[in-house]
């Protein structure tokens, strides 16, 4: 009997472990508050700027912040500033109408890495001058070539599976048979 609460604590651990990641952050991150233009909205003109706002100051180390025109070209023309809560590149004027898509990844003032999408609609063409087209991998889409969640899934169904065996049967295979 004394040997199945080790088995236990140990089975208890692993759920904790593999299952901690999976459900998700306990919202005590930073989170996008706002954007200018506003996520979804529909402009004339372009801005001179793309700014987006977050609940919290962030850290100004190593931000990304680009603009992808429905032309598939990149049309931010200067690296990211953070300025306390808010992280915003410069874009001009901008080119073809269509949907633009505004792809950011800043440090929270925690630490955590956060990264998503806005987008907004340019409904009258300019005549900006476009940068270099970006590729699938470097477009912002939330790709991100990162290890899929099915796979962590899919390991912690595994391992649990592995610790409720031997929680269930370890305990008899180090017995001999007549010890049984």
């Amino acid at each position: 009997m004394n040997r199945r609460i080790p088995v236990i604590a140990l089975v208890t651990a692993l759920l904790w472990l593999l299952l901690g990641p999976i459900a998700g952050t306990a919202g005590a991150h930073s989170a996008v508050v706002g954007s200018d233009p506003a996520d979804g909205a529909t402009v004339d003109a372009g801005p001179a700027r793309v700014t987006i706002s977050f609940n919290e100051p962030l850290q100004p180390d190593f931000p990304a912040m680009t603009v992808v025109g429905p032309d598939g070209n990149l049309w931010s023309k200067s690296d990211p500033v953070v300025e306390g809560r808010d992280l915003s590149v410069a874009v001009g004027e901008l080119g073809p109408a269509g949907v633009y898509r505004v792809a950011f990844r800043v440090t929270s003032a925690d630490g955590h890495v956060v990264d998503g999408e806005r987008t907004f609609t340019l409904t009258t063409a300019g005549q900006g001058t476009p940068g270099p087209a970006v590729d699938a991998q470097g477009s912002g889409d939330g790709s991100g070539g990162g290890v899929p969640v099915w796979v962590y899934i899919a390991g912690a169904v595994v391992l649990f599976g592995a610790g409720l065996a031997f929680a269930l049967f370890g305990s008899n295979l180090g017995k001999g048979k007549n010890e049984q």
